[in-house]
């Protein structure tokens, strides 16, 4: 049980500790023996106890809490700190080092970088509106390969799909004015609406293969919504659906995914429906992919491409899909090729 006298002079006891510090004079540190329980030069503790560990507060708690017989035998419990504790006042303050994230310094990729072992002829042609095209089955080998830690690998994801033919397709579109980042990319990527606009020369004449391209809510809901406006930030990721309206197979439905990289942007698109010739399946859904990888090259943008598909044999032996792919590629190339001659603008 506390002393009915220690409890009661607790509120003169704060009292004190406030305006001590604003009327004490220096005194000399007295001898231990000198001192007396209740002396004033007993209480000039207090002021460094403001920062010492623990503080006024935790003071406080132990003056509460603590069982002690009498004010005397407390006091003999205290430790008193001396002026040596803390030197001077700027020992109880510190500054807190600056935090600095070093950035690595992005430094854009040529595409001798990534192709290292192209000819002449092999550059001069994917830096023309052509491109380089080269079509195989699954039984051959690739032609356009990135250099190994480039962290381009179209071949392996479209592999997974199990595809009977293959289509890689390459080009550069140089720069025509500024140099174009992959916010320009991203951005060109979204105008889905504008798909349909490109045509393929056949026989010498425009053909309008798509007739209609838009995006749709979801995969279970089909109603067409709008591209949304262009972009001020680069998501990390994105899935859209989309409904491309072709001429001969009808209504295309794809599900397209856009992922962000250190260095570009890769755009999957897949089928996941069924793609139908009058209402004979010809490709089943989920295996039919294209893959194009997007980077900001010193020479310009580079637009890497891999498609694949199953055709079954008996259907492969009489239907030729390859051309087919081939001029749908082209109109995709062609498509984001506007789309960034707009981001230059």
């Amino acid at each position: 049980m506390r002393p009915a006298g220690k409890t009661a002079c607790l509120p003169f006891l704060f009292l004190f500790i406030l305006i001590s510090p604003l009327c004490a004079q220096p005194l000399q540190e007295p001898s231990p023996s000198s001192k007396e329980p209740n002396s004033a030069e007993d209480f000039f503790f207090f002021e460094e106890l403001f920062a010492a560990e623990g503080g006024l507060f935790s003071f406080y708690e132990t003056m509460m809490d603590q069982e002690v017989a009498d004010e005397e035998t407390f006091f003999d419990d205290i430790i008193f700190l001396d002026d040596e504790t803390f030197p001077d006042d700027d020992a109880f303050f510190f500054e807190a080092p600056t935090l600095i994230f070093e950035v690595p310094k992005f430094e854009m990729r040529s595409f001798d970088t990534i192709f290292p072992d192209f000819t002449r002829r092999q550059k001069t042609t994917a830096m023309s509106s052509a491109g380089l095209r080269h079509s195989y089955t699954k039984d051959e080998a690739a032609m356009f390969i990135p250099a190994p830690g480039m962290g381009i690998d179209l071949l392996g994801s479209i592999m997974k799909i199990n595809p009977s033919h293959l289509i890689e397709a390459l080009v550069v579109v140089p720069y025509n004015g500024r140099e174009l980042d992959l916010l320009d990319i991203y951005n060109a990527l979204g105008r889905i609406e504008k798909i349909k606009d490109h045509p393929v020369i056949i026989n010498g004449s425009d053909f309008y293969v798509f007739t209609e391209s838009t995006r749709i809510e979801s995969a279970r809901n089909r109603r067409a919504v709008s591209d949304p406006l262009p972009a001020n930030l680069l998501p990390f990721s994105e899935t859209m659906y989309l409904r491309l309206k072709e001429i001969n197979f009808g209504n295309l439905f794809i599900r397209g995914e856009i992922s962000i990289s250190l260095y570009g942007i890769t755009y999957s698109i897949t089928n996941f429906t069924d793609v139908r010739y009058f209402l004979i399946p010809i490709v089943k859904a989920e295996r039919f992919a294209t893959i194009i990888y997007l980077e900001p090259v010193t020479e310009g943008i580079l637009i890497y491409s891999m498609s694949g598909f199953y055709l079954p044999g008996f259907i492969a032996d009489r239907v030729n899909l390859t051309p087919n792919i081939n001029r749908r590629i082209q109109i995709f190339i062609n498509w984001i090729t506007e789309g960034l001659r707009r981001q230059e603008s």
